[in-house]
């Protein structure tokens, strides 16, 4: 952005072009590949003329002192928190997410007024689950599935007219006249994203679409201490993993924090997570961007690829113990993951013993510590974490993926072939 300033600073009146020599590009739809070029374009000149800044805000295309018309985006909308996340999954997967749900504390509240989806709050962290997504059915028939975001924002419209102009327009859906209106639009990956403003303010709230909550069911997150949801863990189509990285940090101003490359059992997966810092009263976004390196193989494209739903707890023993009582307990943890945390952390015998019966993760990073676990794969790539950050701790257990990763698949092959 600031080589782009001197430039235009400099004089230059004449067009700006993107060339890369990329293979992965050359082999994409150039269709596509030309709208990311435009989105990216759009971005650096809407960058180029806040940092020179405008004689009008309210102007989409702001004349400069040399005659420069740098065109701006509607302003970025910081997101609040995920006002939600909904998961798609045809029978027996629907199943299974519905009582690893139930034995995270969660209960199924109400469902919508028009179309089979469900609503599993726990407080005000809620979980929808749909049975009827278009997108199920095709690869891979019966999966569970992140299908949608539900992202909270003060200005939803504001939000939406900057997809628009960044190539990204709202969803055409079914919605009855009486349904809340809330703006989508779709990420590369085809995931919906859902605009809600916080709470019921401007007097929309979208909870109310559903109908009123059933005798018997209530959810008051006392079952276990669940606080929210820490990230969401998407995988990536591997022609578009950085045209989705561009998307959500052009759209809600998300800044890449960590970047990895993972060993996997089918080879390494590159994990990029975008982050949002608190702001207000939300917790800010996390989103974990993940990609098959070798681009073959079950991993390579969104279909195959595991995704996964992080829930906060300020408790991760209580939480196990609450899975274990439920019978669906946390996936099983390799031996050897305690004997490494024996010889080179301070964890006592006492606790690590504790660790290895409930399947609780360890890693830290020299001053904090994150303790996380892991359900089972509901169906064949979704599962939920669990995890509780001490001491600002502020990764997201990266060292541990190859173990959770090795687990997953010794314990999917155990269940096909009982």
């Amino acid at each position: 952005m600031a080589f782009t300033g001197h430039v235009i600073a400099a004089g230059y009146r004449g067009p700006l072009s993107l060339e890369v020599f990329n293979d992965v590009f050359r082999a994409s739809d150039p269709e596509r590949t030309a709208a990311d070029a435009l989105r990216s374009l759009s971005a650096l000149e809407d960058a180029v003329a806040r940092a020179r800044g405008s004689v009008d805000p309210r102007q989409s295309s702001v004349p400069h002192r040399d005659a420069v018309h740098l065109t701006r985006l509607p302003d970025l909308v910081p997101p609040e928190d995920l006002a939600f996340v909904e998961v798609a999954a045809a029978e027996p997967a629907a199943g299974r997410t519905r009582s690893v749900l139930s034995a995270l504390g969660f209960a199924h509240t109400r469902d919508h007024r028009s179309k089979p989806v469900e609503l599993w709050e726990h407080g005000r962290t809620r979980i929808l689950l749909n049975s009827a997504d278009p997108r199920l059915g095709h690869t891979w028939t019966g999966d569970a599935a992140v299908t949608a975001l539900g992202i909270e924002v003060t200005d939803p419209a504001r939000v939406a007219a900057r997809a628009e102009a960044l190539s990204a327009p709202e969803l055409s859906r079914r919605r009855d006249p009486s349904e809340a209106r809330i703006p989508a639009v779709a990420a590369p990956d085809g995931t919906a994203v859902f605009l809600c403003p916080p709470g019921s303010s401007g007097g929309v709230d979208w909870t109310e679409d559903f109908s009123a909550p059933a005798v018997g069911h209530r959810s008051d997150g006392a079952s276990t201490p669940v606080t929210g949801i820490d990230h969401v863990g998407l995988h990536q189509p591997f022609d578009h993993f950085d045209e989705a990285s561009l998307f959500y940090r052009a759209l809600f101003g998300l800044s890449p924090s960590e970047n990895t490359d993972l060993s996997s059992p089918d080879g390494l997966v590159r994990s990029r997570v975008l982050t949002r810092p608190h702001t207000g009263s939300g917790s800010g976004l996390r989103v974990a961007l993940n990609v098959s390196v070798l681009g073959r193989g079950p991993q390579a494209d969104a279909t195959g690829g595991s995704q996964h739903v992080a829930l906060a707890c300020d408790d991760i023993v209580a939480v196990a113990g609450a899975m274990v009582a439920a019978g669906e307990p946390p996936i099983r943890v390799p031996d050897n993951h305690y004997d490494d945390l024996a010889a080179r952390t301070d964890l006592s015998p006492e606790r690590l013993a504790l660790m290895r019966d409930l399947g609780i993760l360890y890693d830290t990073d020299g001053t904090g510590g994150f303790w996380h676990l892991y359900t089972p794969l509901l169906g064949g790539r979704l599962f939920f974490e669990v995890v509780q950050r001490v001491d600002g701790y502020e990764g997201y257990g990266a060292s541990n993926t190859a173990v959770r990763m090795a687990a997953h698949r010794a314990k999917h092959r155990a269940e096909q072939w009982t």
